[in-house]
């Protein structure tokens, strides 16, 4: 054999096994046609959060009387240059896992990888030339792109996706954004920021609809208080160009509406990678756009492992990671435990931040579970205050037996960095009470946690 292990792909979930299963002294290839770190590093998580950022600097400036402070002249953003220092960064985060393959001794191939037999793979150069490679074993993660729906085709200029979104030559007067998931959201709160005229339509009768009702409901607030137009239980039925225009039809529970844009953003999920990587060839069952595998992601075939965004599960970055230590692990015949998928963290990095773990209010109900709820709003928060971040709040679930944490959810500045103390919480098995005991720094956001569980038994003592 060529490989101890070749992966196909180099996102998130590739390039972290191929690093963990160099550190088990495996011999490994990782094969990537595009740039290294897949999508997330080069076109997602990354460079959008760098965006976000821009926009909230600008935020602060326009309200810097708030804070005490005076500033003379016009304040505009600078579109063009908020784009390229994005680039600049995804670009160096690629450097860096070049970096990671040359310190850990991965040869990284570049190329389309398909499979070519149980222990083979072909790949494809930029020239057109085809090689073939052997491992003992090959992980699959590729990764998916950006849905399109049959009446919302992207051209890439008027109709995009959030690859475009991220790419921009200047900024639009006006944008509808289609599909309110954390893309879609962090997308319309950019644009909106900066000034852009937003509509965000969303097809579900609520923002962020696999979040707590509660939340999707403040972030809606929060979005219309900066001026955003926000259309829910609604369609797009079709969009028509009309010169350097696009005409919008769109079904609302009030009838049909026609809103005029500059652009639209489709941002209604993903479909996965799975096109031409040889499934069918070498016998890999799937199953609705998925690859199937057991808790270890093996497939059907021996040999051959799948992970990330092709397997069923959340469509995340850290998940894909976790997912292919796991599997990297388990090759190399260590003693793991399968992922908890009852216990990631979510995270959308709107203004305010939304982050969640485990069971919403209505899922603990429907359920079966008699709960005990605490929620702590931001407004009570003297660090919220000081910040100038009052918007939002701490919610947590507990299961009124036995006092265990079923869920969290949280919206408002800093909670996507907040979620983390949950997820560890819940892991250990940690109890309500036990929360309440636990002294958190005063004055931090992350007293919110303790205070909501405090609420939840009736000991709060800021409100």
């Amino acid at each position: 054999m060529d490989y101890d292990l070749i992966i196909i792909g180099s996102g998130p979930g590739g390039y972290v096994s191929a690093i963990r299963a160099s550190q088990l002294k495996m011999k490994v290839a990782v094969i990537e046609r595009s740039e290294l770190g897949g999508i997330c590093l080069n076109w997602g998580c990354i460079p959008t959060k760098s965006l976000l950022k821009s926009a909230q600097v600008y935020e602060y400036l326009n309200h810097a009387s708030d804070y005490g402070i005076t500033i003379s002249g016009e304040i505009k953003p600078d579109f063009p240059a908020m784009i390229s220092r994005s680039r600049s960064i995804a670009g160096g985060m690629s450097k860096g896992v070049q970096f990671l393959f040359k310190k850990n001794n991965i040869e990284h191939i570049s190329g389309f990888g398909r499979l070519a037999g149980k222990n083979s793979v072909e790949v494809t150069d930029a020239a057109g030339e085809k090689k073939n490679l052997s491992a003992r074993n090959i992980i699959l993660a590729t990764g998916a792109r950006s849905k399109e729906l049959p009446n919302l085709k992207q051209d890439g200029k008027k109709i995009i996706g959030y690859r475009e979104a991220m790419s921009l030559d200047k900024l639009p007067g006006s944008m509808l954004v289609v599909g309110s998931g954390a893309i879609g959201s962090e997308f319309a709160n950019f644009y909106q920021s900066l000034g852009a005229k937003v509509t965000l339509v969303e097809f579900l009768p609520r923002l962020v609809p696999i979040e707590d009702e509660e939340v999707s409901k403040q972030l809606e607030r929060s979005f219309k208080k900066i001026g955003m137009k926000v259309m829910t239980s609604s369609t797009v039925e079709s969009v028509a160009l009309v010169k350097d225009k696009c005409n919008v039809t769109i079904t609302t529970p009030k009838g049909q509406e026609v809103v005029e844009v500059d652009i639209v953003l489709s941002a209604v999920g993903i479909t996965t990678n799975l096109e031409g990587i040889g499934l069918e060839e070498t016998g890999i069952k799937t199953e609705k756009g998925k690859v199937v595998v057991d808790d270890f992601y093996r497939t059907n075939v021996p040999g051959i492992f799948a992970i990330g965004d092709i397997v069923h599960g959340p469509a995340l970055a850290h998940v894909a990671s976790a997912e292919g230590i796991i599997c990297v692990e388990k090759i190399s015949g260590l003693e793991v435990e399968p992922l908890d998928y009852k216990n990631i963290p979510g995270c959308t990095y709107t203004t305010p931040e939304i982050a969640s773990c485990g069971l919403t209010e209505a899922a603990a109900r429907e359920a079966g579970y008699d709960i005990k709820i605490g929620k702590f709003p931001y407004t009570a928060s003297g660090k919220a205050s000081a910040a100038g971040a009052k918007d939002g709040f701490v919610k947590l679930i507990f299961d009124a037996t036995y006092g265990e944490l079923l869920g969290a959810h949280m919206i408002g500045a800093n909670v996507t960095e907040m979620i983390a103390e949950i997820v560890v919480a819940r892991k250990l098995e940690t109890t309500g009470h036990e929360i309440i005991k636990s002294v958190h720094p005063h004055p931090t956001m992350s007293e919110a946690i303790m205070e909501a569980a405090a609420a939840a038994y009736g000991e709060v003592i800021h409100l």
